[in-house]
């Protein structure tokens, strides 16, 4: 797994010490409204989310990576590449997600982690397409999507919950850097 440096924020892969400070952002019922079903997730749920998240780099040579904050150290949240299981228009394609705690928005940290992993997506990996997926109500994620030049594509709804959700692409031939 490659490390990646931006100017406020290393992404790299999981350490032990990290499980506790990601149990605590996904224990914040508004950090996890818009992720899955909605409900936080428990210590034990998190590790298997780390260790899935760990295997998915072996298979995939990619995945999520922890975002650590380059001046204190301090665990933010994850951000990568996962191949999307559902909705079915995206199913089986490479999606770029992210979560960081609360008190890490509003702060570009989002952005600056996802723009680092789709150019590590399309210019290291060698992928010609990402896609993402998000609430339809989720602004601050749209954001974030339309930043790094992703269109939406279409709607859909998430087959399991129920959301309204909006799907964004990118193609290679369409990437700015």
């Amino acid at each position: 797994m490659t490390d990646i440096r931006t100017p406020r924020l290393v992404l790299r892969q999981w350490h032990d010490d990290d499980l506790v400070p990601l149990s605590e952002i996904h224990a914040d019922p508004v950090v996890m409204r818009r992720i899955g079903d909605g409900t936080p997730r428990s210590p034990e749920q998190t590790a298997q989310d780390i260790e899935r998240w760990e295997e998915e780099w072996d298979e995939e040579g990619f995945g999520m990576f922890a975002v650590e904050l380059l001046g204190s150290g301090e665990l933010a949240g994850a951000v990568g590449l996962t191949v999307a299981d559902a909705p079915a228009e995206i199913a089986g394609q490479v999606a770029i997600s992210w979560r960081l705690g609360r008190v890490f928005w509003g702060q570009g940290y989002a952005s600056e982690a996802a723009h680092a992993t789709l150019e590590f997506a399309l210019q290291d990996r060698g992928l010609d397409r990402v896609v993402a997926v998000c609430r339809t109500d989720d602004r601050a994620s749209a954001n974030v999507l339309r930043k790094l030049g992703m269109e939406p594509e279409g709607t859909a709804q998430h087959p399991v919950h129920g959301h309204d959700l909006t799907l964004y692409g990118i193609d290679l031939t369409q990437y700015e850097g």
